[in-house]
């Protein structure tokens, strides 16, 4: 069996750190999120995995190619398909044709998360009958999300943001499919936002009369489209960090519950409590982080407070009077204070972005 995950989209929710890069590759706990998805992946015993990258945003597309490469480091080999345009999910699966051929395959939507993995529901799909199974999770806000129907062992009808949702169930960026599915992409026209939508092709699979079952997600999932969503999503993974002191604590610092310091990484003068992460080469001089916090790889925080934060690489926080909660500061950022008078804030803001100040 084969998969597919499908790392396409501009990520205009998460802008403007999506302007520079791929969305798939925001980190959650340090870590780029679409990794988690490779690794579900693999851990159900997927190894030959096609990417599907968009050919219209080169940067994008590059930065996933070298993140993951050939795929050999993840115990995988990667193959990648390009996707002239943003033609829609099923467009970006039914290009995977050739690739898949007229074996069964997973679909991995590159931005979902999903802590308890896939290896069992891959293992029932694999040995069963079924033409295609569709990840599930009851959700608060149905009629925001495409959700399915289910009658006994078999989904029997989806509905798309329904005004009058006809149940709690919502589809998630997991499909688990088979040959019958490109015939069904075959037949589509684009919606009205231009794009061949994936449950239109889920929904003509129920109309051909085939076998398409559900698979509840009985964890937590997270569609990491917005940030509050990456923190959704890095507070959970920080939840089953195992403590790890690779970097240096000097005498007047000390750490409290579980936290990871990676190689080179330094504490002077402060208190980090966990869960939290700090990344290699960063440093944590005169400030405290607090639980819930990622800090990226050469960063630098000083005189300074943080908590339930994602800090991303090679940024510096320095003497913040306030404490920094419940944000997302992406790659290079310089957050520091001005001592020119009279004091005001001056701020460089990107396109799309919130800032909120005390």
């Amino acid at each position: 069996m084969k998969g597919i995950i499908v790392s396409g989209g501009k990520g205009t929710r998460l802008r403007p750190l999506t302007y520079t890069g791929a969305k798939q590759l925001v980190p959650v706990a340090n870590k780029p999120v679409m990794f988690y998805a490779l690794e579900d992946l693999i851990e159900a015993g997927i190894t030959d995995i096609g990417i599907v990258v968009p050919a219209d945003f080169a940067m994008a597309r590059d930065q996933i190619m070298a993140a993951i490469g050939d795929g050999s480091r993840f115990g995988a080999r990667v193959t990648y398909i390009p996707q002239d345009a943003p033609r829609g999910i099923a467009h970006a699966v039914a290009i995977c044709h050739e690739f898949v051929g007229d074996d069964k395959f997973v679909v991995f939507l590159g931005d979902n998360f999903i802590r308890e993995g896939i290896a069992r529901q891959v293992a029932a799909f694999s040995s069963g009958a079924m033409n295609a199974v569709l990840m599930l999770h009851r959700v608060p806000n149905p009629q925001e999300l495409g959700v399915a129907v289910v009658d006994g062992d078999r989904i029997v009808e989806l509905q798309e943001k329904p005004a009058q949702p006809k149940s709690d169930l919502g589809i998630v960026g997991i499909y688990m499919l088979d040959h019958h599915f490109f015939e069904a992409a075959a037949g589509l026209t684009p919606s009205a936002r231009g794009e061949l939508e994936i449950t239109d092709a889920l929904s003509r699979l129920i109309e051909m009369g085939l076998d398409v079952r559900p698979q509840m997600v009985e964890g937590y999932w997270i569609d990491t489209g917005k940030h509050i969503d990456m923190l959704d999503a890095n507070r959970l993974v920080l939840d089953t960090l195992d403590g790890r002191i690779d970097g240096t604590v000097d005498a007047e610092s000390r750490t409290v519950g579980r936290v990871v310091l990676e190689k080179g990484a330094r504490l002077v003068r402060s208190v980090v409590r966990g869960p939290a992460i700090i990344g290699a080469g960063a440093l944590v001089e005169d400030a405290f982080i607090g639980p819930y916090t990622a800090i990226g790889e050469g960063c630098r925080v000083v005189r300074s407070e943080l908590e339930h934060s994602i800090v991303l690489d090679h940024s510096n926080i320095e003497d913040i009077e306030t404490r920094i909660e419940d944000s997302l500061i992406g790659r290079n950022v310089r957050l520091v204070r001005s001592e020119s008078k009279p004091r005001a804030h001056k701020l460089l803001v990107g396109d799309n972005s919130t800032v909120g100040l005390a």
